[in-house]
C-alpha cells in the first residue's frame, strides 16, 4: 500500500512507532490513510499496520 505523507496528522490515531516515515512528534501519524491487518485478527497481538514504511 502506497500512501502520501500529509502535513496534518490523522488526529484520532495515536502512533508511537518513531521509526516509521509517517510518524510525527506528539505520537501522530502523517499518512494520508492507514491500513490495519489481517482481516481475521482475534486480538491486539495479531494486528499490524500495513502502512508502515521505515524512515530513511
Amino acid at each position: 500500500m502506497r500512501v502520501s505523507k500529509e502535513s496534518s496528522p490523522i488526529t484520532r490515531v495515536k502512533c508511537i512507532v518513531n521509526t516509521c516515515e509517517y510518524w510525527d512528534k506528539g505520537e501522530h501519524c502523517l499518512a494520508s490513510s492507514i491500513e490495519i491487518q489481517p482481516q481475521d485478527a482475534s486480538d491486539t497481538e495479531e494486528t499490524d499496520c500495513a502502512t508502515f514504511r521505515p524512515k530513511h
